[in-house]
């Protein structure tokens, strides 16, 4: 670690799911810049070729691979396609999401649950359980699930959304106690509201807008770019005695008070 930056990943392959556009976009990116090759994953490949432009323009090294976290057979058909382009997975971002219902919970339909829950947990759960089982014979790897504060505070009208990030948070600790004797370190970032086309309708009428920033102690919703700072870190040698951990990049979100002070 003494030879070269701390927050250097030369050398290293990440997975981002998620990746071809918001956060998970913004995540490869800040990876690729630090020297890793990033895989990025979602489920339309026009869109991950798309992002991919933006990383090779830079000189930087990307591979766009459409799959589906929902279906178990793409996720190991990804893995092993990374593996067979680069022998290696030193990273997983597990970033890709879905929020159907908009409403009261008890609005919700079973199959919002369903599609919820099996993207949202499940598919991070799969990605995991594949990535990790390649980072066991490499002596060490990092994974990296993206959660939300929704996981931590009841948020209006995203009540099975919530219920799902909740979950994340458990699973990422689970994970983290039963992998640490693989030197695999698993940690949770819960991001705030940040300005993506996956938070459009919180930003995309002003009233609701409004009301959004008025929650928040910096006043304004955060950009993409805005989280990539902790996952470098969390990526990186830097944190290799973190983990089990969940950082929140919300603007003060949850710390505020509800009187405004």
């Amino acid at each position: 670690m003494a030879d070269q930056p701390i927050f250097d990943l030369s050398g290293q392959v990440a997975v981002i799911t998620g990746a071809s556009k918001g956060i998970g976009l913004a995540i490869a990116e800040a990876y690729a810049a630090a020297g890793a090759r990033v895989v990025l994953s979602s489920r339309k490949q026009a869109a991950l070729d798309e992002a991919a432009e933006r990383i090779w323009e830079r000189g930087q090294a990307a591979l766009p691979v459409a799959a589906h976290t929902g279906d178990a057979t793409a996720v190991q058909k990804l893995v092993e396609r990374v593996l067979g382009e680069y022998g290696r997975i030193d990273i997983l971002v597990n970033n890709a999401a879905a929020n159907p219902h908009f409403g009261h919970i008890l609005t919700a339909e079973e199959s919002h649950f369903t599609k919820t829950f099996d993207t949202n947990v499940t598919g991070y759960f799969r990605m995991a359980k594949a990535c990790a089982a390649v980072m066991q014979q490499q002596g060490g790897g990092k994974i990296i699930n993206v959660a939300s504060v929704a996981g931590k505070t009841p948020l209006p009208m995203m009540g099975v959304y919530c219920v799902t990030k909740a979950g994340v948070l458990m699973l990422t600790e689970v994970l983290a106690a039963e992998l640490a004797q693989f030197n695999i370190q698993v940690n949770a970032i819960a991001p705030g509201f940040i300005k993506t086309k996956f938070s459009a309708a919180l930003w995309g009428s002003e009233q609701i807008y409004a009301a959004t920033v008025k929650a928040i102690p910096q006043g304004r919703m955060g950009e993409a770019e805005e989280i990539t700072g902790v996952a470098l870190y969390l990526a990186s040698a830097a944190s290799s005695f973190t983990t089990g951990a969940t950082f929140v990049v919300d603007g003060g979100q949850l710390v505020a008070s509800p009187m405004g002070i």
